[in-house]
This record gives structure tokens, sequence and C-alpha cells, in this order.
């Protein structure tokens, strides 16, 4: 038996590695082809010095070199890449939430080729603002006097509370006090922006009554908080956006809403419960609303304020502005984004998220029949499938207790395990991201766009077959 000191001599040095053909000739740049070559040779090292050998190739400087190949690609790709979600939830966050229309993409492309007037009046040639190209079709849209937009909806309503109530107190209900993901939460969202907390309520029912008692000379705003990503049902109560509205009037006490997600007009026609639209708290008297761009909206991230124009001016001129600005690309993408909405029936062709809440069972069942059956003829009798009956997710804080009916594949392989078969797509040149259930993959064809289903079936024949000619694990 050969000593570890031995098989440690017989590896080549980073400069053999370095020299050989398969990297001497690559165009990579100097320090990630270093940087492979000594990973490559540190994988034997560790190997031997653990005894395992057997697990690699014999070593040689031409098995060595071609795992440096392998690391270097690996170090090419690009960290933030394009992935299929395969889940069947719309808006998920690990997956950056709504993809953009083409129309959207295509303005952004344009935004970014050369320059823009960001910031440039084209008929007077003096300074503009790059508010002007969405606030007035946001105006249009919502029936507001003024709007401006932000990068997200936490710094939207950080810039609102800031602005409109620093130092001050902020009424909300107990019963929304929301966190949202990453465990940021709405107490934390103001005191950052130097505005006290005063709870009032309890979590499952307020009174009006509450808002009245909590009012003092130090009140600077009466808070509503819209439970986007949780619902309390049953023995429940709260305040009306009108009734706080009334409220604030009698006192000349500011009013706003953080509505979450947001929507531009009511998704019940697509069979979804009522979720209240922004033009709605803005006609209910509201002083300033907020929401999000990437959710239910369907535009890229975004935090969009409008409401009373003295309020969006306040808003516009505090400091914090600047350092929330919204930058040209995600201008673009909102403003093509926002001219969908003009046409109400276009916006469901064009936006890829109102496309998916609005594809029917019918739809999505043949869609699957038509994929399964692609799937069979390039997959061996090794491979079980089946249609399941699976509702999917809208996701991303919106719509938490509503589900979309509908079906999913479901595949298992007598040769590879669900969880290596799931990271093998994951990991894969077009990353697929799909879930795990009862040892099955599920794959929802929701969420894959049309021209992806053979992206997905070719990814899934290759590792299968891959798979089951090498050998099996011992």
């Amino acid at each position: 038996m050969v000593e570890t000191s031995e098989l440690l001599k017989q590896l080549p040095s980073i400069d053999k590695v370095l020299n050989h053909p398969l990297l001497a000739k690559t165009a990579a740049p100097h320090c990630l082809v270093v940087e492979a070559a000594q990973e490559a040779v540190d994988l034997w090292r560790q190997q031997i010095l653990r005894h395992e050998t057997g697990q690699l190739p014999a070593i040689n400087l031409a098995a060595i070199s071609s795992c440096a190949i392998n690391f270097l690609q690996q170090k090419q790709q690009p960290s933030l890449r394009r992935i299929i979600n395969a889940t069947g939830t719309l808006l998920h966050t690990n997956l950056g939430r709504a993809p953009l229309s083409e129309a959207a993409i295509q303005a952004i492309d344009e935004a970014a080729r050369g320059y823009s007037n960001l910031e440039l009046d084209l008929t007077s040639g003096k300074r503009g603002h790059r508010y002007s190209h969405v606030d007035e079709l946001l105006c249009r849209l919502t029936g507001a006097e003024a709007a401006a937009v932000v990068n997200n909806n936490a710094g939207a309503v950080l810039l609102a509370l800031a602005a409109l109530a620093r130092g001050k107190e902020a009424v909300v209900s107990r019963g929304e006090l929301v966190e949202i993901g990453g465990a940021f939460r709405v107490p934390d969202v103001m005191e950052a922006g130097g505005v006290i907390l005063r709870e009032v309520g309890t979590t499952n029912k307020t009174h009006l009554r509450d808002y009245q008692q909590a009012l003092n000379d130090n009140t600077g705003l009466l808070l509503k908080v819209h439970t986007s990503n949780y619902r309390i049902i049953g023995f429940s109560e709260s305040v009306t956006a009108a009734q706080m509205v009334e409220l604030g009037r009698e006192h000349k006490i500011p009013v706003m809403e953080d509505l979450g997600s947001g929507m531009l007009f009511d998704l019940s026609p697509f069979g979804l419960p009522k979720e209240p639209t922004v033009k709605e708290g803005v006609d209910a008297g509201i002083d300033i609303l907020t929401f999000s761009g990437d959710k239910l909206l369907g535009g890229p991230q975004a935090g969009i304020i409008v409401g009373k124009k003295w309020a969006v001016d306040k808003i516009r001129h505090h400091p914090l502005a600047r350092a929330l600005r919204i930058d040209k690309l995600t201008l673009a993408a909102l403003e093509t984004t926002l001219r969908h909405y003009l046409d109400q029936q276009q916006a469901i062709v064009e936006i890829p998220l109102l496309r998916m809440l609005n594809m029917g069972s019918a739809e999505l069942e043949q869609r699957t029949i038509t994929f399964m059956q692609e799937l069979k003829t390039q997959l061996d009798d090794g491979c079980e499938l089946k249609m399941i009956r699976e509702n999917s997710c809208v996701g991303g804080g919106a719509l938490p207790t509503t589900d979309l009916p509908g079906v999913a594949l479901s595949l298992k392989a007598t040769n590879i395990s669900a969880e290596k078969l799931a990271a093998k797509l994951r990991k894969g040149e077009h990353p697929v991201v799909a879930r795990i259930q009862d040892n099955q993959l599920v794959i929802n064809l929701r969420t894959i766009f049309p021209y992806q289903e053979k992206i997905v079936a070719h990814s899934l024949q290759q590792i299968i077959s891959s798979d089951k000619q090498a050998p099996r694990d011992k």
C-alpha cells in the first residue's frame, strides 16, 4: 500500500498544471486560472489526507488539469443568473418576484445602451426631475394628485414616515404591526424614521374609539397597514380607511396607508379575493399610500408613493429621498409597466404575472398533459410520470390565503433520488428550481414560460440518462 506521503509527492506543482494545454490556451483571467489550478490540486491533496483516493481518478496531470477546467468554468459563471421557476409560486421572493413584460425589458435595454433624459426637460432644455417619467401615469391610473417613486416599498414607508411625522407619534393598530421578509418589521421602520409608535386596539380587534383615545398634541400621523402577507379571521374587527380619514380631517392629522402589494385594478374577475386597489384608497381621501412595484403590479422593484400634493411634496424634498431614489433602468421598466395598465386587457396580455394569475385550470391541465407526453418520449421506462392536483400560490407576501387551483407534473426516477435530481437541475446550464414532495420531483407549469418547456425537458433527459450510465454509489 502506497504511503500517504508518497502520494502527496506525486501531486504536480501549480506551474505544471498551469502549463498543461488545457489551461495554457484559455483566455480566462489569469487570477481565476491560478485559483482553479490550486483548488484542483488541493482537492486531490485533501482526499489523500482523508485516505479517500478511491473516489478520485489516479493522480496524473491530465486528470487534475481537467478538474481545474471544471472549476474555472464555475468561476466564470455570473453569480446572478436567469433561472426557470418550476415551483408554482408566482411571486417567489428568492427568485426575484415578478418577471417583467417584453416591452419593459426592451425599455431597460434602450435606457442602458446610452444616455437618457433622466433629469432633463427636453422641451425647455432645463433640469427636470426623475419622477416626471412616471408621476403623470401614476396620477392618471390612481386619481392621486401627485406621486413619487423610490427603490422599494420599505424605503417608501420609511421616507413617508420620516417626512410626515418625524419626532411625533404615529397611531397604528396592534393587529397591523406586520413583519415582512428578512425580519423587517413596521415598528423598526418607524423607529428608523424617527417616529414614535403608538399602538392601539388588540391583535384581533381595533375600534375607532381606540384611535380617538390615543390622539394627543404630539400625534403626527394615523397609520393604516394592509395585512397583505397574513390574515386575521374569525372574531376580528378593524377600522376602515374612510373612518380613519374622517377622524384625521376632524383633528387635522394626516392619514397614511401602506398597501404592501398594491394593485391598480380589481383582481376578483380572476377568481381571486377582493383586494383594496390604490384608487379606492385615493378616493377614500387617504393623504399618502405606498405600495410595491414588483408584487401584484407585475413590474420592477420599486416603492411607489401616491397621494395629496402637499404630502408628496414634503416627501420629495426630504433628504432621504435622494438616498432612496430610483435609477434610470428601473424607471424605464416601471414606466412601460404602467403604460400597460392604461388598457386593462393589454395589461393582462402583456404582464407575465397577470397572465399567470389569469391562467385557467383547463389551460394549465392541457399544457401539463402535452408536456408530460413529450417528456415520456425522452425518458425511459424507469421514470414514473403522472399529473397531480396542486394549488399554486401567489407568494411575495401577497394574497396569503389564496390558492390558484390547478395541476402539476410529478416525476420519480428509479436511478436518481428526487433530492439529487432537484440539485442537478439547479446547478445546470439553465438552472431549474422545482419542488420535492413525497420523494418525487414536482414541476408546476404555471410559472414556466412556454418556450422554457423544451429546456426543462432536455435538462431532465440529460441528467437522468447520464446518472443512469454513471456508476452507482456504493
